[in-house]
């Protein structure tokens, strides 16, 4: 399963990277590349979660993540 990561930079000069797939998914970083970082490794966590209380399908077993 590929998740798309959707990339914005605030006005304040940080990034703020989403993955919509997975409510609650959002990070913020200092750089592109920082944000995007975060928001796979929150995306993980989330998805070891679900996948640890059967609460995920099991094509979350091969994840891969794409930038827009």
């Amino acid at each position: 399963m590929t998740f798309q990561i959707e990339l914005e930079r605030e006005i304040d000069g940080r990034w703020i990277a989403e993955v919509a797939d997975l409510s609650g998914v959002l990070a913020y970083g200092a750089t592109r590349d920082e944000a995007l970082a975060r928001v796979q490794a929150l995306a993980l966590r989330v998805i070891a979660e679900r996948l640890d209380h059967a609460e995920a399908p099991a094509e979350l077993m091969n994840v891969s993540f794409q930038a827009a």
